[in-house]
């Protein structure tokens, strides 16, 4: 089954779209997106993104801007699995999240957001875009 993703590119653009085939071993994988009302398939490679968002609707939900982020202080009450992470990425953008599998080592990492009402289900955060990992016990 496709999953729904908005790719965030380097130089700030983005696409939105359904992959069946991203790997983060992988170079490339594909990106369907409408063109003229018919599916069109677009290589789209590593090395030139930000991150890959996998979410929950394409276009996401309607809420101010900016966003407010969630801090682990305000949902303290919550049961968290993972290892607490503050990503910052070089644009300036920062989200508050869960790991279960950073590496230095790898190209990139996944990790969930803490916000219940985000749109987002996971990120996929390349690490040649991120300025700063903060790790939280």
């Amino acid at each position: 089954m496709p999953n729904k993703v908005v790719i965030h590119y380097i130089d700030g653009h983005l696409e939105r779209g359904y992959t069946s085939d991203f790997q983060s071993t992988k170079e490339i994988f594909h990106l369907i997106v409408k063109d003229d009302g018919k599916d069109k398939s677009l290589p789209v490679k590593l090395i030139n993104l930000k991150a890959v968002f996998f979410v929950k609707e394409l276009l996401g939900k309607k809420r101010p801007r900016p966003v407010p982020k969630k801090t682990f202080e305000e949902i303290a009450d919550k049961a968290l699995i993972g290892k607490k992470v503050k990503v910052e990425f070089v644009d300036g953008e920062f989200l508050y999240g869960l790991t279960m599998g950073y590496s230095a080592q790898r190209r990139g990492f996944f990790f969930s957001p803490i916000d219940p009402e985000s749109n987002n289900e996971r990120i996929f955060a390349l690490l040649s875009a991120v300025k700063d990992i903060t790790f939280y016990d």
